[in-house]
Formats: C-alpha cells, sequence, structure tokens
C-alpha cells in the first residue's frame, strides 16, 4: 500500500482493541529468549518491529511457534529459551528492519555472547545514532565495529562483562534497557542512572523473569548472573497506538471512542495528562492492579480545544505521541513542543517531514530546531503529503486529516504496518 486517500470526517464513535504494545512485545520476546523453559505470550504485536525481532532470534538459535494471529487479539507465542549466554551464532548478518528497538536492545544480548554477529537494517534504521549504546556495552568489554556510529553494527561479545554505572546524555528507554539486558550477563550490578525518567517496561519485566532489580530514586539496577524463568504473559494493548484514536475523538465534535485492554503504565500514560490539558475528557479504568503491566479501559469524548505547552522535561514521556499531538492542534488550540531534538533521528526527520506535510495541508506550523509551534487558527484544506516510510507521521497526517475541508492523499501510507497495520481499516469504521 504505497498511498492512501483520507476523506474529511464529521466525528468518530466505537470501541477498539489497540495492538499489543510494541515496545512490550520486544521486550518479552527477549527476556524469553534467554529464559530456561518455555514462554508463552498472548498478544504479541502484529507489527514489522516486532517480527524483526522475532526474525532475529530465530536467526540465534531460538525456537518461536506462532499459534496463532489475529488482527485484533495478535500473536499467540511459544518461545523456548536457550538461557543466559545460550544463543548460537548466527551464520548471516541479523536484519533488524525499520526497528530501532531490535537493534538497540539486541545489541545488549548479543555483547555478552562471545561470538562475533552483525546487526544491519532497512536505509533509514542504518541512519540512526547508536553510539549512545556502542559507548557503555564497551565499556562492559564488548568490542563494537559500526560506520561512524550509525550501523551495522559487527559486535564481538565478551564473557562475562563487566559491570557498570552509566548515565546516558540523552534520555533514552531504549539505551537504558540495553544496557541493562547486558548486565544480566555482568559480573556484580550493573546501575544505570537516568537524568530524566523513561519508560519502565524493561525493569517490569526482568523483575517478572525472576531478575534480581534494584531501585533507587533515578538509578535502575540489575544483578548479574541469575537465571532467569519462564512465563505465561499477556501484551496490553499500545497506547502510542490507540493514542490516535485518543486524539481523534478529541478533535472531532460529538465523538467517543472506548479503547480496550490498552495498556496502562505510568511510564506511559503522559498523553492522557496531557489531552485533559488540551481539553479532552479522559477516563481510564484498570483491570488488574496485580498484573506487572496494568491494563484497562479508556474513554475519550471531544473537548473545547486548549492552548499547551510542552517543554524538555516532559519530553521523553510523550516522545512517540508528539507527531500525532502535532495533529490534533491542527483541529484547534495551540501545541508549542521544546526539547524534542530527538525527533530528528527517528525513521524521519519527524519535526522537518511533519512541519512539511502539514503545510502542504494548511496548517499553520513553525519548524524549530528542537520542536515546533502548531495552532489550530485555520481550518486545514487536505492535499498530499509523504509520511517518508515513518509509521507514526503516516498516522498523524490521516488523524489531521479528518478536520480537513477537503481529501488527503498519504503517499508512503505503507510505512504504519511497522506497528499498526490495521490502522486504515480501523479509522475507517470509527467514521460515524
Amino acid at each position: 500500500m504505497t498511498s492512501v486517500l483520507v476523506q474529511p470526517a464529521t466525528r468518530v464513535r466505537g470501541r477498539v482493541r489497540p495492538p499489543g504494545d510494541k515496545s512490550i512485545s520486544h521486550r518479552y520476546a527477549l527476556l524469553a529468549a534467554i529464559a530456561d523453559g518455555t514462554s508463552t505470550i498472548h498478544g504479541y504485536s502484529t507489527g514489522g518491529d516486532c517480527a524483526s525481532t522475532l526474525a532475529c532470534l530465530r536467526a540465534l538459535g531460538v525456537e518461536i511457534v506462532e499459534s496463532r494471529c489475529d488482527a485484533v487479539t495478535g500473536l499467540d507465542l511459544r518461545i523456548t529459551g536457550r538461557g543466559l549466554g545460550g544463543l548460537r551464532a548466527p551464520t548471516a548478518p541479523l536484519d533488524a528492519g525499520n526497528s530501532g528497538s531490535t537493534m538497540r536492545m539486541l545489541a545488549g544480548i548479543l555483547a555478552a555472547h562471545p561470538f562475533p554477529s552483525s546487526l544491519t537494517g532497512d536505509s533509514s534504521l542504518r541512519r540512526r545514532p547508536m553510539r549512545r549504546i556502542i559507548v557503555p556495552l564497551e565499556r562492559m568489554g564488548a568490542r563494537i565495529a559500526s560506520m561512524e556510529g550509525r550501523p551495522p553494527l559487527t559486535i564481538e561479545g565478551a564473557s562475562p562483562l563487566a559491570a557498570i554505572d552509566f548515565e546516558p546524555e540523552v534520555p533514552s528507554a531504549q539505551v537504558k534497557s540495553a544496557v541493562l539486558l547486558a548486565g544480566l550477563h555482568a559480573s556484580g550490578v550493573t546501575r544505570v542512572r537516568e537524568p530524566l525518567p523513561t519508560r519502565d517496561h524493561t525493569e517490569r519485566a526482568l523483575e517478572a523473569f525472576g531478575a534480581a532489580v534494584e531501585r533507587s530514586g533515578d538509578t535502575i539496577g540489575v544483578c548479574g548472573g541469575r537465571r532467569l524463568r519462564a512465563l505465561d504473559l499477556t501484551v496490553p494493548g499500545d497506547i502510542s497506538s490507540a493514542a490516535f484514536w485518543m486524539v481523534a475523538a478529541a478533535a472531532l465534535p460529538d465523538s467517543e471512542v472506548v479503547i480496550e485492554q490498552v495498556g496502562l503504565n505510568p511510564t506511559r500514560a503522559a498523553i492522557v495528562d496531557v489531552l485533559r490539558r488540551i481539553g479532552a475528557r479522559v477516563d481510564t479504568a484498570e483491570d488488574d492492579r496485580r498484573a506487572s503491566e496494568p491494563m484497562g479501559t479508556m474513554t475519550v469524548r471531544h473537548g473545547v480545544l486548549k492552548e499547551v505547552d510542552i517543554g524538555p522535561h516532559e519530553v521523553p514521556g510523550v516522545i512517540d505521541e508528539l507527531p500525532v499531538l502535532a495533529a490534533l492542534a491542527t483541529h484547534g488550540g495551540r501545541l508549542g513542543v521544546s526539547g524534542a531534538q530527538e525527533l530528528r533521528v527517528k525513521e524521519s526527520d519527524r519535526i522537518s517531514a511533519l512541519a512539511d506535510g502539514f503545510r502542504r495541508m494548511g496548517a499553520d506550523i513553525d519548524e524549530r530546531p528542537d520542536g515546533f509551534d502548531v495552532r489550530g487558527s485555520r481550518t486545514l484544506r487536505g492535499g498530499e503529503v509523504d509520511a517518508r516510510n515513518d509509521h507514526r507521521l503516516a498516522m498523524a497526517f490521516a488523524i489531521a486529516a479528518l478536520g480537513a475541508t477537503g481529501p488527503t492523499t498519504i503517499h508512503d501510507a505503507g510505512a504504519a504496518a511497522v506497528s499498526y497495520p490495521e490502522f486504515f481499516s480501523v479509522l475507517e469504521s470509527l467514521r460515524a
């Protein structure tokens, strides 16, 4: 699917179950692969990024059986772990596709295996910075060759690794995760101090699989050498995917969308707080407070849109949702974002590409070096935009297009399949 035509809508209404959370899916699969025994994972993401993680694990000798594939409930997996340090040397380069999560977190595990391996990806991933994981993993004892800090990465692992105390220069859950996953195989306690809090899926998953995790203020530690146990797990619905329906409901008058079995992890729920500040009416109800990853139901209704600023301290909590929050501001109100220079090194330069696309649709937007300012001062007219092989831009442009006076053609819209293959069919189902 190369191009999609999105027509304006007067409102959206209905019930949605988003695909399995990408971030959690990656982590459950990676930990199951190095656990002892066979784990069962329900609701694994159907997105292309998570498929890349499974393909890499299979190439490393991990047995993975897919027992069911459903567009609504996702994949059911049985993963037979090979234990700590038990992965097999690959016979060819490992292809992470478009998935930075796959490359960064898998590198942390491969750094502890005493064989050479190569990690590569598509043209977009090969442009993304990897020095932020190379530095700590080399400090731990691995040797990593790269193309001036970018993929492909050639990893010469070491066993055992040395434990380190590390503070990333840029807040990043992926960097934290790479170091902690390497730390599972290290001698001693590996600690990561976060300059700003990031999502805690890795810490939660490590604890669930039986790792010894230390939490002290802004520092997370993991004790090396402890074996992991196999588990039966359910992946919550992805809140970053649900954010598109949350914004659509907030944007269009007389709209209401009920989102079921969505993840309600507090470190991922900043989008809820921002939407409430903007004026949306959001209600949440948690299903099971005992689960390591909380999930529940969220109901979002339209409200009068206001002016909101998101500063550097808030950006890590909504980094993935910033494009769709910008789309909300094209419907009314105003959104100013600063401290989000990380957006320039995602699947695309999301700041530049977002500004260009919205201008082509008639939006009032200013681009900043570290963010943007979107004003809903005029109604979009629609037009032609290019998602630039970026799944979040493809979907954000579609949500903005709902409020235009005319149709919008989104080129490279097939990129949405990276995280949400069913996105455009769900969008049509919600038109009321």
